[in-house]
């Protein structure tokens, strides 16, 4: 671990190094069924800290009040991360030019 890692940071590469060793401990799983029940996982743990606290007056919850208010944050997070990997485009997508 580093020392100048953040929480964020530091459970992302966890969850990337469980991912690897899950399909290294078994050569036949699917490393995309892996990856859908890391985010399976990752979503359920990311709704459980994000419940409001109840008080309806309370401005550090206003965002959260709803299960569509959450929902909403949640897909914009998982846009922001995926636009922000060094995998979200790939030589082999459809409508790449190549030279």
């Amino acid at each position: 671990m580093h020392d100048e890692d953040t929480a964020l940071e530091t459970a992302a590469r966890e969850a990337v190094d469980l991912g690897n060793r899950l399909t290294d401990a078994d050569t036949e799983a699917d490393p995309g069924e892996v990856a859908d029940g890391l985010i399976s996982g990752a979503v359920h743990y990311w709704l459980f800290s994000r419940q409001p606290c109840g008080d309806p007056a309370c401005e550090d919850c206003a965002e959260l009040r709803s299960a569509e208010q959450r929902l909403a944050l949640l897909k914009a997070l998982v846009e922001e991360v995926a636009r922000d990997s060094e995998y979200f485009h790939t030589p082999a997508d459809y409508g790449v030019g190549h030279a």
